[in-house]
């Protein structure tokens, strides 16, 4: 079971995510939040393995929460699912530490496949967002000496990634052993100076390479 707490300071819709989560036999919804701060308090007594983010929060906003329940318990995962996705948005929940970043607008079954990626330790972005990070590369071509080069190969593997593929699925794909895929992350990671896959993602995105 995939134990998650929601935050978010709607009543109705916290109310329709935790009917949507309830709905289905993987997912059990041990708290819901109505503020920032009561998301991080939660979190810290109940140890889940997933929370579910607003952005837009009272008393705490969700950013700031997602940092400060990270920072207190890094295995916990939080996913950003609010209906803002602007640039900056979507940079500062990744920047904080967020693993995904959903739109409440999504279909159900994404809602629902994102949030099991993320508890899978994969990364979670609706396709809007995915597609918004990779528009916002436009660097000047005097940038390109700084990008860090990857390997045709380390392409392929982070880009089957950032489509939500675990490391058993790549290694199925490429036809090479999850024990290859992990040394690819792992020179990946070093190149681009992060330190999880999501940064990965995201930072390849913005620097053109996926």
């Amino acid at each position: 079971m995939i134990r998650v707490i929601v935050a978010d300071d709607h009543p109705i819709v916290r109310s329709g995510i935790v009917a949507l989560l309830a709905a289905t036999d993987d997912v059990d919804v041990v708290g819901v939040a109505g503020d920032g701060r009561e998301a991080v308090d939660l979190a810290a007594a109940l140890q889940p393995d997933l929370v579910l983010m607003d952005l837009r929060m009272p008393v705490l906003s969700g950013d700031r929460a997602t940092a400060e329940i990270i920072a207190r318990d890094p295995a916990v995962r939080v996913v950003v699912l609010t209906t803002y996705e602007t640039d900056e948005q979507i940079l500062t929940a990744i920047e904080a530490g967020a693993v995904g970043y959903l739109l409440k607008a999504s279909p159900e079954d994404e809602l629902l496949a994102g949030v099991r990626s993320a508890a899978r330790g994969e990364v979670a972005l609706a396709p809007s967002i995915a597609a918004m990070l990779v528009r916002r590369v436009a660097a000047p071509a005097g940038a390109q000496a700084a990008t860090p080069a990857l390997t045709a190969r380390e392409r392929q593997v982070l880009a089957l990634v950032a489509s939500g593929h675990s490391n058993r699925s790549v290694a199925g794909e490429l036809f090479v052993s999850e024990a290859t895929v992990k040394t690819h992350l792992i020179h990946v990671f070093e190149k681009l100076g992060v330190s999880d896959r999501t940064r990965a993602v995201t930072l390849a995105m913005e620097l053109g390479l996926l």
